[in-house]
């Protein structure tokens, strides 16, 4: 072999190795700033995002917990079940249960320990998209889908809350990577790992069948096509696993399942008519995902590879089902959005695929430059995320709901304008109130077509109530007609930094 073209096979497949390395660098310092950010103020209080969704999974966990607590006193038992009874289960415990089993290893409770799991799956999931990205590209394109999908803000938030949306975007995941595997080979393997993926991911709730079964549609019909899909055994076997535990699941709670239908879906879906809808759907997604992201993402769409455009449109299709089938949540509830983050993500491989093949053909001083944009792009959403939870301190929060619970009166029923459904005096304070409903809630009735005159409604919600106790002062404000009523009605029983009791047992003369 001539010595020229010697060196440059050996010139050649050193820059090879380099460009390896570095990719592998590249990875395993995503995957470290991705986990080290969601660890960062490990311990505080799990009051950062949707306060509600996360006591809810604690309280159902403590109650797990002492009902599995062999030597647990009778009483602690018997209410810390009763907390998690009244907190309505639409999907089965799984991380609850998880999280309670780990209670019952250390002996106690560590309510930190959700955020462990959390982030996990959150991160396992990450590596199954980035595998999935670099089925549909090359190494560059598949570290920036995982790029943003661990360092977005909103991500960063969510996953790490206690809460089974994080594993639910696990499963879809590793669901849709198995899905696209099956689709270049059509093994029984990937048939049977698909399903069963897809199958845990719906179970643990059951909206990720909108994004698991767009993609699965998407990724038959390219593969086998539509004539054949009718009859193809592999395509019945993955969706019966797929939808066999959650139909095994809800079998025995038909009735809950209907009234969730009939009351997020029927009774909200006059909204799909109203233009403003939309509009509030995509202002908080584009809040959520940032209207940069989601416009390049538009555009990754439309320029990818004919087969890979059609499995996007996939997802992107069961995203929008998903959305007109839960109307009410999707311009008032974040986390509903959650695996949006993943769409989005891949979404982005082509356009950035694209890009890193122009730059290649630059200059090394033109790649150092772009490498420092990449480096502030990733850099600046992790310290954004950093300094929301620095700013953020939520450890003081289970004392005052320990005072406030000590001071509520034992000889009567209380009603509350409280915080969270009532979820953190249940759980830091041991106390259960019934609920006055927030400011949100009446307009949801009133968009459900139920609401009730202010007097109907209070002497409905008040019966056999002794008091009435204030912590949302915010709430109260945005509520004149109950803030006047109870002034002029009823006496103050006490009040402090925080709180105001109304005595319901005496109204004035």
């Amino acid at each position: 072999m001539p010595e020229p073209l010697l060196k440059r096979l050996t010139n050649g497949r050193r820059v090879l190795n380099v460009s390896k390395t570095l990719h592998w660098l590249a990875l395993f310092a995503l995957l470290g700033l991705g986990i080290g950010i969601r660890l960062y103020d490990l311990t505080d209080q799990p009051l950062d995002f949707h306060a509600t969704r996360q006591l809810r999974g604690a309280l159902i966990a403590r109650g797990l917990y002492y009902q599995m607590l062999p030597d647990a006193d009778p009483q602690t038992r018997e209410l810390a079940v009763g907390f998690a009874n009244a907190t309505g289960q639409y999907e089965p415990p799984i991380l609850e249960r998880i999280v309670a089993i780990t209670y019952l290893l250390l002996r106690k409770e560590v309510l930190w320990v959700s955020r462990l799991y959390t982030s996990l799956f959150w991160m396992i999931g990450g590596i199954a998209l980035f595998g999935l990205a670099q089925r549909m590209t090359t190494w560059g394109g598949a570290l920036v889908a995982l790029a943003y999908y661990l360092i977005l803000p909103f991500a960063v938030q969510a996953s790490r809350s206690f809460q089974p949306d994080p594993g639910m975007v696990m499963w879809i995941m590793l669901s849709i990577y198995s899905a696209y595997r099956w689709s270049e080979k059509l093994s029984w393997k990937w048939v049977i790992l698909t399903g069963l993926f897809g199958g845990v991911a719906i179970l643990t709730k059951v909206v990720a069948a909108y994004i698991v079964g767009g993609a699965a549609l998407a990724l038959v019909l390219t593969s086998i096509g539509l004539r054949r899909f009718w009859r193809s055994p592999q395509v019945w076997s993955m969706a019966a696993l797929m939808l066999a535990p959650t139909a095994v699941y809800y079998l025995g709670r038909g009735e809950r399942a209907s009234q969730y239908l009939s009351g997020w879906t029927l009774s909200l879906s006059h909204l799909l008519l109203e233009p403003q809808f939309y509009m509030r759907w995509l202002n908080l997604v584009q809040n959520l995902m940032g209207l940069t992201a989601l416009l390049l993402a538009m555009v990754g769409v439309l320029i990818a590879p004919r087969r890979n455009r059609l499995f996007l449109l996939g997802l992107w299709l069961g995203y929008g089902v998903y959305g007109l089938f839960l109307p009410y949540q999707m311009y008032t509830h974040s986390y509903y959005h959650l695996q949006l983050v993943p769409i989005v993500a891949l979404s982005l491989v082509p356009l950035a695929q694209l890009i890193l093949e122009r730059l290649s053909e630059q200059s090394r001083v033109w790649r150092l430059l772009f490498a420092g944009v990449v480096l502030v792009g990733v850099m600046f959403p992790a310290w954004v995320s950093i300094a929301e939870m620095k700013r953020d301190d939520f450890r003081n929060e289970p004392a005052f709901w320990q005072e406030i619970a000590a001071l509520l009166p034992t000889d009567g029923k209380i009603i509350g304008l409280t915080r969270d459904y009532g979820y953190p005096l249940a759980y830091y304070g041991w106390r259960k109130v019934q609920l006055w409903p927030n400011r949100g809630e009446r307009t949801l009735s009133e968009l459900r077509g139920v609401s009730k005159e202010f007097e109907e409604l209070f002497a409905k919600r008040t019966e056999g109530k002794s008091y009435f106790l204030i912590t949302q002062f915010a709430q109260l404000n945005d509520q004149p007609d109950l803030k006047q009523y109870l002034a002029e009605h009823y006496p103050v029983y006490a009040q402090g930094d925080g709180y105001l009791i109304y005595d319901l047992l005496h109204p004035r003369q």
